[in-house]
C-alpha cells in the first residue's frame, strides 16, 4: 500500500489516540488535586494532537526496521523509540517557544528537564510507550493496514479527518498569532495550558457555561485574561 497513505492512517489513528491518553492523563495524574480540571489538551480545537500523530508514524517506521538492520535487538529498538519520540517533542516544543511565544507544555518543574521542553522522566514514558507500542498495539496496526489495503474507500474517511483537522489547526494558528502579539508587547512566554485552566476557574467563579471544546471561549476578551494573569506569566529571556 502505498506509504502516504499508510502514514496518514497512522497520523490520524495516533493524533485521536494521544489525544485521549492526555485528557486522562492530565486529569488524574498531573497537577494539584483541587487543579485537575476535564481540559481540551493540545494546540487544537478537536480531538487531536499532531504530535501523537507524529509520534505512531515514527513508532511504525522503527518497529518496521527491526530484522533489516543486524545490529538491532529490541533494548536497541526501544531506545531509538524514546530518543526519536523526545527528539519529536523537544523540536515541536522549542518551535512553538522560539517562534511564537508560547509553551505549549511545562516541564520546569521536572529533574534534568531541559528549558522546560523535555525531561529524563518523560523519556523513560516515552520507551515504555514504545515498549507497549511494539508487543500490544504494532501487530495490530499492521492488522488494520491489511484491512484498509483491501478496503481502499475508507480512505475518504481519512480525507475527512484531515480536511477538519487542517481547517481546526488555521484555527488554532490566529489563536496563537494573538497570544504571540501579546507576549512580544509585554516581553512574556504565554503558558498554554495555564490560560486554559485559568479562563476556566474564571468563568466557574461566574458561574459561566464552561465549552470544554472552546477552552478559550468567554465573555471577556482573551487579552483581559491575558492581563489578569500578567503576575503569573513567565518573562522571556532577551538575548
Amino acid at each position: 500500500m502505498n506509504l502516504f497513505l499508510t502514514l496518514a492512517f497512522l497520523f490520524s489513528i495516533g493524533a485521536t489516540a494521544g489525544w485521549v491518553l492526555e485528557l486522562f492523563y492530565r486529569h488524574f495524574a498531573s497537577g494539584k488535586r483541587g487543579e485537575r480540571k476535564w481540559i481540551n489538551p493540545g494546540f487544537c480545537t478537536g480531538p487531536y494532537l499532531p504530535i501523537y500523530g507524529c509520534g505512531l508514524c515514527v513508532l511504525f517506521l522503527l518497529a518496521s526496521l527491526e530484522g533489516k538492520l543486524p545490529w538491532m535487538n529490541k533494548a536497541v529498538l526501544f531506545l531509538m523509540m524514546a530518543v526519536a519520540m523526545t527528539g519529536i517533542e523537544y523540536i515541536a516544543g522549542l518551535w512553538c517557544l522560539k517562534h511564537t511565544k508560547v509553551r505549549l507544555w511545562d516541564y520546569s518543574d521536572q529533574w534534568g528537564n531541559v528549558q522546560g521542553i523535555i525531561c529524563p522522566k518523560f523519556s523513560l514514558y516515552w520507551a515504555i510507550i514504545g515498549a507497549l507500542y511494539y508487543f500490544l498495539i504494532h501487530p495490530r496496526i499492521l492488522g488494520a493496514l491489511h484491512w484498509l489495503s483491501q478496503n481502499l474507500a475508507f480512505s475518504f474517511v481519512i480525507g475527512m479527518f484531515f480536511g477538519v483537522f487542517i481547517v481546526d489547526f488555521a484555527h488554532s494558528a490566529k489563536l496563537v498569532a494573538k497570544l504571540r502579539a501579546f507576549a512580544e508587547e509585554n516581553n512574556v512566554v504565554v503558558r498554554y495550558e495555564a490560560l486554559k485552566l485559568s479562563i476556566r476557574q474564571n468563568q466557574e467563579r461566574a458561574r459561566e457555561k464552561y465549552h470544554f471544546f472552546r477552552p478559550f471561549h468567554s465573555r471577556l476578551p482573551l487579552g483581559e485574561h491575558l492581563r489578569q494573569m500578567a503576575d503569573t506569566l513567565e518573562k522571556r529571556k532577551v538575548k
